[in-house]
């Protein structure tokens, strides 16, 4: 198994490129998606958050409302600090079952796990290597505005609650380019998925020398 972290600004394009590499036979793990588990209502991340945030953050059928959680995070990075570290643990035993559910099927597999904030939350150590999607800090805003439908000001304050693109492709192990178009990003998604493969036979020809 090659256990690849994927992480990239925000609306960079992760799920277009995911989708990607899912055709050429990757899994995909979504840390927003497990997120987005973990806080349905009656579970424990659910109890923490709306224990710290309040009741006013609840829809009417007791969901959270993610939009109005947002505004409140997005304005204050320790709120925002306050809940990934409410949501982070039970993220992380979500995925620590997937990993496992997914090697017991398929033993020499790539999975992608896609994590907004790897690099934020220092989490390079879990993957054997990581793989960054990056478009500019002025198309992000673009992007932002035109996807969920803010106004500037507001897509400035997410991207500033983000660790800038720059340090972030300094500390990845692979990047990717996707400001260009969808056929340029295609033929990258492709050379990275042959070094992908490439670093996976080594790995598992590597276990089994130890083996013998």
């Amino acid at each position: 198994m090659l256990n690849v972290g994927l992480t990239g600004g925000i609306a960079c394009g992760k799920s277009t490129v995911s989708e990607m590499f899912i055709r050429h036979g990757a899994h995909l793990i979504d840390f927003d998606q497990l997120a987005h588990k973990v806080e349905k209502p009656g579970q424990p991340a659910w109890g923490k958050i709306v224990q710290y945030f309040g009741e006013s953050i609840l829809l009417p059928d007791k969901n959270i409302d993610r939009y109005k959680l947002a505004q409140i995070v997005f304005a204050d990075s320790q709120k925002l600090k306050t809940l990934n570290g409410i949501v982070h643990p039970y993220v992380s035993n979500e995925w620590k079952t997937l990993l496992e559910k997914i090697e017991k099927k398929e033993k020499n597999v790539i999975i992608l796990s896609d994590v907004p904030l790897l690099f934020e939350e220092n989490m390079q150590h879990l993957f054997d290597l990581t793989l960054l999607v990056l478009i500019s800090p002025a198309e992000q805003i673009q992007r932002l505005i035109a996807r969920n439908g803010l106004s500037r000001d507001e897509a400035k304050k997410r991207l500033m609650n983000q660790m800038q693109i720059g340090e972030k492709a300094r500390l990845a192990d692979i990047v990717i380019d996707n400001q260009k178009t969808v056929a340029e990003t295609e033929k990258k998604v492709e050379e990275v998925w042959q070094k992908l493969l490439k670093i996976e036979r080594n790995k598992t020809q590597h276990k089994s020398r130890e083996k013998t």
